[in-house]
């Protein structure tokens, strides 16, 4: 039986398509990766709004699998809009990576320092970790912003560290943030392998249960809040806890809940939304 495996063409997409292929491959199973281009791989100069928000990266790959194009989507979970898409479902999650923000080019955050990111989630609890920092736009696949940083005299980016452990430039990283000090995104350092519905099958046995009950999680409570990534808003589950976020983008008010159940946990934040 062949899989058509479909993933974005950078090299961290290819590198985890790989890592999903290897898990797939069996007996009588041959996999076929087919490279797909997203939205936000076509325009890596604009803000994600002027896009089109969360799921820039992943609503081609879904237009594929429901057109029959490909079998399985690879997604970096983060990446996914918090509600399935009609038709489609996860099928699997591999076990869960590092789910913290790296800090690269500096090894701690200090007064004035200019720091590049695209994400308004990393910029709100930047700012309100150290006021005086210039948050600078960076957009691209991590090898352009890591280039990025030293042609623009940045003194550090922040990136998801489980996409520099995965190729393998953990020596960029000056600090790896505690989910404490950054709340990461909902489903970083996860791997979701989305297929059409009635053919989890095709996936089932690369399933990891328990990085399944924390990024459900996760992806519930922004489901109830409502965020994307023009939100400052964050969701991380440590494995005994869920905790939720808002923020002002500028930093200047944060709102932390925690819990056990995603809807009592987003409905704590829900006030604070629209402040």
């Amino acid at each position: 039986m062949l899989v058509r495996v479909g993933s974005r063409g950078s090299r961290l997409a290819l590198t985890q398509a790989e890592l999903a292929a290897a898990r797939l491959r069996g007996p009588g199973v041959e996999i076929a990766l087919v490279p797909i281009t997203t939205a936000g791989d076509r325009d890596r100069t604009r803000p994600f709004g002027e896009i089109g928000a969360r799921g820039v990266f992943v609503k081609e790959l879904e237009e594929a699998l429901l057109d029959g194009r490909i079998d399985v989507a690879v997604h970096s979970a983060k990446d996914m809009t918090s509600t399935d898409t009609e038709g489609l479902a996860v099928g699997a999650y591999l076990e869960r990576e590092d789910p913290r923000d790296a800090l690269c080019g500096a090894p701690a955050l200090r007064p004035e320092m200019r720091v590049g990111t695209a994400s308004v989630r990393r910029r709100a609890q930047l700012l309100a970790l150290e006021p005086t920092l210039s948050i600078e736009p960076l957009r691209g696949n991590i090898d352009t912003r890591l280039r990025k940083r030293g042609e623009r005299g940045l003194d550090a980016v922040v990136l998801a560290a489980c996409g520099l452990d995965r190729l393998n430039l953990a020596r960029e990283i000056g600090h790896r943030f505690d989910p404490e000090e950054m709340v990461p995104e909902a489903g970083q350092g996860a791997l979701a392998l989305q297929v059409r519905e009635g053919e989890e099958h095709l996936v089932g046995a690369a399933d990891h249960a328990e990085t399944r009950r924390r990024v459900e999680a996760e992806r519930a409570c922004v489901a109830v809040i409502g965020g994307g990534c023009l939100a400052p808003i964050a969701a991380y589950h440590d494995g005994l806890r869920l905790t939720a976020l808002v923020a002002a983008v500028d930093g200047s008010w944060i709102e932390r809940r925690s819990g056990d159940d995603p809807a009592e946990v987003a409905a704590a934040l829900m006030p604070f939304v629209a402040a």
